[in-house]
């Protein structure tokens, strides 16, 4: 029993070294929270097309991230829906060829308990290289830090997809399944736990680093996958070696370990702040199965026996440039001063480059990030000019160096206090370091951006009106870019004090008049149902829906094309309650941040002057669900019986 429901867990809970599995008591309670998974890795159980691991060593050098992503696609996805429906067995609704949201619930439930058993197949060992044979420090996972999150395995819209609820003992009211033989292809990741700061661990390095160490991986039975080692900063670090080993035993028991290098590859990738990754491409193939593969890389601090000095390309800026920067709160903030984009022609070196600034302004420091970002803290003095270099992973340094000065350019502010309506005022005032600035601002709110604004700014003070138009109610920022001879292009989004807010403008809806006729209303040619038509628009450019009542009754069936809408309504509800001489219609349209306007209108009946008097026979009676009951179809007889009539010539 254990062996089935660790494989149903393992299946759907992760995609990591070592997923998941879980056990179920078979004693008359049919406990769930009895988990035992160990001696498990995701492959034994699994097969998945591909997967993604990120696994990185935090600073401590004891805690680490484990990240894994694997997608499952076509018939191993169905696979996997069948083993976790198998999971199941004994339950209501269990091992019945339908999986449903109940049971994704449960593995969800039980899945970090489980995972935590299991092995993450990495290992590490100080000292000269390993290769197998001792006693590895093995990485394990915390349980509490452990996050999940599957996509798609009760996938929505199924065709076949029914509701389970009432089906099936204590199952929940939107329990919803569909048949595992469904083939939609799914995903499960595992990451770190919000609030939660690492979700493996292993005994911390006495070395953290500062010297040789090996880093081993088991990947059998992993069918394809990339891995990705990050390591923390240290100074020197590098990949000394690395291969991949297949191990397989004989009849006789003798052990055969052979190099294989085409079972993979590994790349070793410097990162801008000096850190290291190391990346690892590695597949199986079943048919290879008992036998063993492990990976096995090297890491030290100890200098190549030659290293090139980075250089510079021409592609830099020269000397004297002003290089931009947004201050925010001014003294000690770090702000990014030039993007990895931005710089990543200016040198060339065989393993990776940085730039290495020494400021002359009090306070004024920088270093790079591992996202080849220059971040730069902001000193005492409003700018501040710096002589830099490149500098290596291993300290190589360049000779030639550039003198850069730092500072913003030009300062923001509005020119009165929100919220706005179609637009704000923003006035721009030159700090002097260029003589004349060409700028473009623009209103941006997540992926929107507003019309731009130009303004040419000189050495006095210019105010630009920018356009809020595409831009909803509510909160919005700043975007500027502004360019200069002699500095870099700056591009920042600019958090100015009191700024911004679009208030809401109200909907509006309006009805169209047949100005011949002098009508709303277009009704059917059997008179029991007529159209209106209209428009209906956000003057804040969002999304309207729209609503009619009539007789009590509301609809939201709208035709809509744009502005334009289009409604037919049935007057039957009408008939039934025996209003038969006008029909009062309010029409409603909501915006994207909930405010309502009306237009309310009145329809003549036609025939009135045919239907006087008549009666009609009234009973509103519903059923809050299931089928109608005697009494409803009856009035719905009665009431088209009673239409039918009031027609009649």
């Amino acid at each position: 029993m254990k062996g089935r429901l660790t494989a149903l867990l393992l299946a759907i809970l992760m995609a990591t070294m070592s997923m998941t599995g879980t056990t179920m008591a078979e004693d008359s309670g049919r406990q769930m929270d009895d988990v035992d998974c160990s001696g498990y890795t995701f492959e034994d159980l699994f097969e998945y097309d591909n997967a993604v691991f990120m696994f990185q060593i935090l600073d401590d050098w004891q805690s680490s991230d484990l990240y894994a992503n694997s997608w499952v696609n076509e018939s191993r996805a169905s696979t996997v829906r069948e083993n976790l429906d198998g999971l199941f067995e004994g339950f209501p609704g269990g091992n019945n060829s339908w999986i449903s949201t109940d049971e994704r619930d449960a593995v969800r439930e039980i899945g970090a308990k489980c995972i935590a058993d299991m092995y993450t197949r990495i290992g590490i060992r100080e000292g000269i290289p390993h290769r197998g044979g001792v006693d590895w420090n093995d990485v394990e996972f915390v349980e509490e830090g452990i996050g999940l999150e599957e996509v798609d395995l009760i996938p929505e819209g199924h065709p076949e997809e029914r509701s389970c609820a009432g089906r099936y003992a204590f199952a929940s009211t939107d329990c919803q399944e569909v048949p595992t033989s469904a083939t939609n292809n799914l995903e499960i990741s595992m990451f770190v736990k919000d609030g939660e700061t690492h979700n493996s661990r292993f005994n911390k390095l006495p070395n953290s680093g500062q010297s040789d160490f090996t880093v081993a991986m088991n990947a059998t039975n992993v069918t394809s996958a990339t891995m990705v080692f990050t390591f923390p900063y240290v100074d020197g670090m590098r990949m000394a070696n690395w291969t991949i080993q297949d191990e397989t035993t004989s009849s006789d028991g003798t052990v055969n370990v052979v190099e294989n290098l085409n079972a993979g590859s590994i790349e070793e990738i410097f990162l801008p702040d000096g850190s290291v990754r190391v990346k690892m491409t590695i597949g199986y193939e079943k048919s290879d199965w008992p036998m063993i593969r492990n990976v096995f890389f090297d890491m030290t601090t100890s200098p190549p026996e030659t290293n090139d000095f980075p250089v510079w390309t021409s592609n830099e800026p020269a000397d004297d440039t002003i290089i931009p920067i947004l201050r925010g709160e001014g003294i000690g903030n770090e702000v990014v001063a030039i993007t990895g984009e931005t710089m990543a022609d200016w040198a060339f070196d065989n393993d990776a480059w940085g730039l290495d600034c020494e400021f002359d302004g009090g306070g004024w420091s920088s270093r790079m990030n591992s996202d080849g970002e220059l971040l730069v803290t902001t000193g005492n003095t409003m700018t501040s000019d710096a002589i830099c270099h490149l500098v290596d992973p291993y300290g190589a340094t360049s000779n030639a160096s550039h003198t850069w000065r730092f500072g913003q350019p030009a300062a923001f502010d509005t020119t009165s206090n929100g919220p706005y309506t179609d637009s704000v005022d923003i006035e721009a005032t030159n700090t002097l370091m260029v003589q004349n600035i060409a700028l473009s601002i623009n209103a941006i709110q997540g992926g929107a951006n507003g019309v731009a604004t130009s303004i040419n700014l000189g050495s006095t003070s210019a105010t630009g009106s920018v356009s809020l138009s595409g831009i909803s109610p509510g909160e919005f920022n700043i975007y500027i870019v502004a360019t200069s001879p002699g500095m870099l292009d700056w591009h920042a989004e600019l958090d100015i004090y009191g700024c911004c807010e679009k208030k809401n403008t109200p909907p509006v809806i309006m009805v169209n008049m047949d100005q011949i006729e002098g009508t709303y209303a277009t009704w059917s040619s059997d008179g029991y149902s007529f159209s209106l038509s209209g428009t209906a628009i956000d003057p804040d450019g969002g999304a309207v829906s729209l609503s009619a009542t009539m007789c009590g009754e509301t609809t939201n069936s709208f035709t809509q094309n744009g502005d334009t809408w289009i409604v037919s309504l049935s007057i039957a509800k009408c008939v039934a309650q025996g209003l038969t001489t006008q029909y009062d219609v309010e029409l409603s349209v909501t915006d994207s941040v909930g405010a309502i306007s009306t237009e309310s209108i009145s329809i003549p009946d036609p025939y009135a002057s045919d239907n006087s008097g008549t009666d009609i026979v009234d009973d509103t009676s519903e059923e809050e669900s299931g089928l109608p009951n005697l009494g409803m179809f009856a009035t719905i007889v009665a009431m088209l019986g009673a239409a039918l009539l009031l027609r009649k010539d």
